[in-house]
């Protein structure tokens, strides 16, 4: 038999915003899928209609887009397996129920969640199984007629897969190896509600994994205790043979403990812990999201595909091709990944610094603009060009750029004290006729060197003159090198705020 084409799904709930730890689940989808020259899949997985929340589904979409994470098909996508949305599939998965009801696989239950509840407080860890079922409303404790007799009057009920106690159940998953689970700890799970017409996650996963040809399903830890009741749909449903292969990978985990990643710990410790910036269309409440942040999409893609991952080398920055040709699921942790945010900073600096200074400058533009600024592009590129080895993100680049289009009003009283000198106004004023008679302003080199040469012959004090004339022109005790600054501002915007330091500190 041939080897399957490799599709892979992700497949999020629409129930909110997209958690990063759900962004790493689609990447490493999308670099299984692209490696071995495979299909992605988005669907949607909207069977609980109660949870559904406005807007997340164009959120989650969104997201990924943003990140470079792109679909062959899917919702938004099309397909030739459509629909991709679970609540538009209603007609496919009935037949499934009645199939495995048939085959007596499954059974339906008619207890209320009232009676369930009080079983719960009559039975210590009460769990619908083997060991209870019989005691219960359903159709494996009541005649044939008596069932049709309820489902015709219209009481709802539930379908619930029949599980055999005591059977070693194996799950092959290619991170985790051989994990088997015996069929006594797990409950007749619930596979469709009579009172939506909708499967539940369980039954719909199945279905739809098998009719749109999933090779691989490669999902969240958090997924791997319902495994088993997966691989005995499979086989309850005659799909043995086209099962995909699993691989469940390890949660992010807090940066500083134990326990999974959660929303609390972005906000306790000031990092975000979704994509884009997210609106709750219930509450109002607004969380922060990592382009709104001022992350650059790729090293968002970097530092998630770490975690959890290595390259089996010491490479750490690796562009979205890089990643494909390098991942594999055999290199995954089966251990949790801490989530290192200063990390992610890292990684952030590192891909500013790799951007051309063009790019950059586009970046900055719009926060130059919030400023009042309406500087010549030729000017912010050579600004960036000085400044980007400082930042972390984009937005940090006017606190420490600011003085470049802005001439210091006052000057620092702290700095005036300690650097400007009983003779630093006689000085400053040789050196403004010094660089006037400098010809080539922006070439660094020759007009730093034409200034030290002057300090020498006059038998100046380096630091004294350079710290003064940094507090002439920036107005404090910062700034990149001093000829770097000078290159930038031009001949005459550096006199004129020599001139003014002198005459305001006199």
């Amino acid at each position: 038999m041939s080897e399957r084409k490799v599709r892979v799904r992700f497949a999020p709930s629409p129930t909110g915003a997209l958690h990063i730890g759900g962004v790493r689940t689609a990447l490493y989808n999308y670099l299984y899928a692209r490696q071995h020259g495979g299909d992605m899949i988005l669907r949607i997985e909207d069977t609980d209609s109660h949870r559904f929340v406005p807007g997340a589904e164009a959120y989650i979409i969104e997201s990924l887009e943003w990140l470079g994470i792109r679909f062959d098909e899917g919702v938004s996508y099309g397909g030739q397996y459509g629909p991709y949305r679970q609540s538009e599939r209603k007609h496919i998965y009935r037949q499934y129920v009645d199939r495995l009801l048939e085959a007596g696989k499954a059974y339906i239950a008619f207890d209320t969640p009232a009676e369930l509840e009080e079983k719960r407080k009559e039975i210590p860890n009460f769990q619908y199984d083997a060991s209870t079922r019989m005691q219960m409303r359903n159709s494996l404790t009541m005649p044939a007629g008596e069932v049709e007799e309820r489902i015709a009057s219209g009481e709802q009920y539930v379908v619930r897969m029949k599980i055999e106690p005591g059977e070693d159940i194996k799950v092959n998953d290619l991170i985790r190896g051989e994990v088997t689970i015996n069929s006594s700890i797990l409950d007749d799970k619930v596979l469709y509600k009579s009172a939506d017409n909708l499967p539940t996650y369980h039954l719909a996963n199945i279905v739809d994994d098998h009719l749109m040809e999933v090779s691989h399903v490669i999902r969240g830890e958090e997924w791997l205790p319902s495994a088993p009741l997966h691989v005995l749909l499979y086989r309850a449903l005659g799909w043995e043979d086209t099962m995909p292969r699993f691989a469940h990978l390890p949660l992010l985990l807090k940066p500083d403990g134990n326990g999974k990643l959660s929303k609390r710990d972005g906000d306790r410790l000031g990092f975000p812990v979704f994509p884009l910036e997210w609106k709750d269309p219930k509450t109002g409440d607004i969380s922060s999201g990592y382009r709104e942040s001022g992350y650059l999409p790729e090293a968002v893609v970097n530092f998630l595909a770490l975690l959890g991952w290595n390259p089996g080398n010491d490479q750490e920055i690796m562009s979205m091709q890089e990643l494909v040709d390098l991942f594999s699921l055999e290199r995954c942790s089966r251990s949790g990944a801490k989530f290192d945010y200063e990390k992610g900073k890292w990684f952030n600096h590192k891909y500013i610094q790799e951007k051309s200074n063009e790019e950059l400058a586009g970046l900055f533009l719009p926060e130059l603009e919030a400023h009042g600024i309406d500087a010549p592009m030729e000017k912010v590129v050579k600004v960036v060009a000085v400044m980007k080895s400082r930042v972390n993100f984009v937005k940090e680049l006017w606190g420490q750029s600011s003085f470049f289009f802005v001439a210091p009003e006052s000057y620092d009283e702290k700095t005036v004290k300690k650097r400007w000198k009983e003779d630093s106004a006689a000085q400053l004023t040789e050196l403004a006729g010094v660089l006037a008679a400098v010809e080539d302003f922006d070439q660094v080199e020759s007009t730093e060197n034409t200034v030290k040469a002057w300090i020498e012959r006059q038998g100046y004090h380096l630091g004294n003159i350079m710290n003064a004339f940094r507090l002439a022109l920036v107005g404090e005790s910062k700034g990149p090198q001093m000829f770097d600054l000078t290159a930038v501002l031009g001949k005459e915007e550096t006199l004129r705020r020599l001139y003014k330091a002198i005459e305001t500190l006199g």
